[in-house]
């Protein structure tokens, strides 16, 4: 699987950008569907996740209420919704893909199989 993430920009704080992450390869289906971000200075961090069925989301708390992650199947493509952005959600953010769905690792990133290239995002304040 391939990853291509876009949709990242510079926003004022309390605007929105939606971020698309693009897969290619056979075995999207079944992926679980991740989003990370790694801030200047800091660890990479979980934002989102989705099964593989839309099911079930995951979110870090801090964008719980802000941020809402979805996919499409049929179109291989993860979208991550973001509101009231704050400048603290400033990151370069990755898609990432898990080919088997483990609650318990689901915010983790080692437990993800492939990787997109990154997109920024920069919310000025």
């Amino acid at each position: 699987v391939q990853l291509q993430a876009s949709g990242g920009g510079l926003v004022q704080a309390g605007g929105s950008l939606r971020l698309s992450c693009a897969a290619s390869g056979r075995f999207f289906f079944g992926y679980v569907m991740g989003w990370f971000r790694r801030a200047p200075g800091k660890d990479r961090e979980f934002v989102a996740a989705i099964s593989w069925n839309s099911g079930s989301t995951y979110y870090a708390d801090s964008v719980k209420g802000r941020f809402t992650i979805s996919r499409d199947n049929a179109k291989k493509q993860v979208t991550l919704q973001m509101n009231s952005l704050k400048s603290e959600d400033t990151a370069i953010y990755y898609c990432a893909a898990d080919r088997e769905f483990r609650a318990a690792t689901v915010t983790m990133w080692l437990s993800y199989d492939y990787w997109g290239q990154g997109t920024q995002v920069t919310v000025s304040s």
